[in-house]
């Protein structure tokens, strides 16, 4: 969660939130949560546990490009705003 966040700072395309499940327990469901850390980009790629950097930066990637969504296209699923 934590580089999640450092790339949404740094960028304006990547929003990041951290969710407490036990407080959330609908999108813990939604998710099926059944361990922590449980990342999950646009809808598309998801994982449960710490990835080191390299690995969690490839499941970004694979998230944009598997999606067949064209990054930045207001799409649903993708997280980024609209480019103008």
């Amino acid at each position: 969660m934590r580089l999640a966040q450092h790339m949404a700072v740094a960028s304006t395309r990547v929003t990041a939130e951290c969710i407490e499940a036990t407080q959330f327990p609908e999108l813990s469901q939604r998710y099926g949560v059944s361990a922590v850390p449980k990342i999950v980009i646009n809808d598309r790629v998801e994982f449960e546990g710490a990835l080191p950097e390299a690995q969690f930066l490839s499941a970004v990637l694979q998230a944009v490009e598997d999606g067949g969504v064209e990054p930045g296209s207001g799409e649903p699923g993708d997280s980024r705003p609209a480019e103008r």
